[in-house]
């Protein structure tokens, strides 16, 4: 066997490597991706509005009280927030008199605005701490019966459920950090599989042009 042929075959185990590690680290992205979490908030808890957003990593987050065509809606209707963040319900004067208030036995967060009030520019103030750890059900209490509900989400030790985007579809949401890493990936095992096949071609005649 010439010194060709065993430079040619140490470097295509090398490629192969180096194209097993990229995919894999490609499926690893996949998995990281499908794995995307949401807290397993209580039934009844979307309300009318259903939206979500995760405010962790923020100071103080605000929600609309009085939201929707009708005004009978949180809007984030459900907020994920760290322990110490200020979350400010703000009224949008719109569907009536509307309160916050925490459903018996819905959770840790003692909630409670007062009485109900109408006035656009309303708000109700609650700063979370270790002691509203989890989550926690409320609702406007006029309007409990027409689906005036929310949840908030408080630290990391909560509930979660792997998420699949919203609205009956079947896609998965692709974080950026996993998006950038499959695409840096895949960049990786072209382009080792390219300079294999360019030394599989060529190899022969450079070698022999270097001893030469």
């Amino acid at each position: 066997m010439s010194s060709d042929d065993v430079s040619r075959r140490a470097f295509m185990r090398t490629a192969g490597g180096a194209a097993a590690a990229a995919g894999a680290a490609t499926a690893t992205a996949g998995t990281a991706a499908a794995q995307e979490v949401a807290p397993d908030w209580p039934s009844g808890a979307e309300g009318n509005v259903g939206s979500y957003t995760d405010a962790r990593g923020q100071d103080s987050v605000t929600i609309s009280v009085g939201a929707g065509d009708q005004g009978l809606a949180f809007d984030p209707t459900l907020v994920w927030v760290d322990e110490g963040t200020t979350i400010v319900w703000e009224w949008t004067g719109n569907g009536g008199d509307h309160n916050v208030q925490t459903v018996d036995g819905g959770g840790p967060a003692s909630l409670d605005s007062g009485s109900p009030v109408g006035e656009e520019g309303n708000t109700y103030e609650y700063e979370t701490s270790g002691e509203d750890a989890g989550i926690t059900h409320y609702h406007c209490v006029p309007h409990t019966a027409v689906g005036m509900h929310g949840g908030i989400a408080v630290g990391g030790d909560v509930a979660t459920v792997e998420t699949g985007g919203g609205g009956g579809s079947n896609a998965v949401f692709v974080p950026d950090a996993a998006r950038a890493l499959g695409i840096a990936t895949f960049i990786a095992m072209v382009s080792t599989l390219g300079l294999a096949f360019v030394f599989m071609k060529y190899g022969g005649s450079i070698t022999g042009r270097e001893q030469a």
